[in-house]
């Protein structure tokens, strides 16, 4: 494919960062995860981003935003807009990523439940707070139980 001359990589990474929101440490790693392709290099060796670069970089924050994982984020990238196969596949990537806001607003609400059932054993009256009492309970209770009561984060 040839490049427009308005897509010649030009930007170091701090232009690049500014431009498309994302930190340059992040910029950094996703190209380490393959979600941007390693960079031209000036003669200085300074890693130098087109406006392409610069789009796929918002593309991966917009979906970041959206709590998706890399292999979502990977999986979207790869997708050809105008095929008809990659559009029902850009469906199902989004079905298994709506499935897991579901799973984890379920998470948190089962949370939310047991954090007013703590808030609720102790109004400030008593000798002794309940509410500490009872996380200390919970830090020594066998960690089987502990893990299993904490909500689990999308990676």
């Amino acid at each position: 494919m040839m490049s427009h001359a308005s897509n010649e990589p030009r930007w170091k990474i701090g232009e690049a960062a500014r431009r498309s929101g994302v930190g340059a440490a992040n910029i950094r790693y996703y190209e380490r995860e393959g979600l941007l392709a390693p960079q031209a290099r000036a003669d200085n060796d300074y890693r130098l981003y087109s406006e392409d670069d610069v789009h796929r970089l918002r593309f991966i924050r917009l979906c970041r935003a959206m709590d998706m994982s890399l292999e979502e984020v990977r999986s979207l990238l790869s997708l050809d807009l105008g095929r008809k196969a990659d559009c029902v596949r850009a469906r199902e990537v989004l079905d298994a990523h709506l499935a897991h806001v579901r799973e984890r607003l379920a998470e948190l609400r089962a949370l939310e439940k047991d954090l007013r059932g703590l808030r609720d054993r102790c109004d400030g009256s008593d000798d002794h707070c309940h509410i500490i009492e009872a996380l200390h309970e919970r830090a020594d209770a066998p960690l089987a139980e502990v893990a299993t009561a904490g909500p689990r984060r999308h990676v």
